[in-house]
């Protein structure tokens, strides 16, 4: 009979897999989605990219 797996400590949160979140309530928790760059004052009101 195998011997029962001790754990000295708890397992980090990062290895353990993420419970489903509806998108919904993602966004009322978090706000939306924000783009990786953001353009200056200058570029939007110049329309650079």
């Amino acid at each position: 009979m195998p011997s029962p797996i001790y754990r000295s400590s708890p397992s980090d949160r990062w290895s353990e897999p993420k419970g489903f979140e509806d998108a919904s309530l993602r966004r009322m928790t978090h706000g939306k989605i924000q783009p990786m760059y953001q353009p200056t004052f200058l570029q939007r009101l110049f329309g650079a990219r």
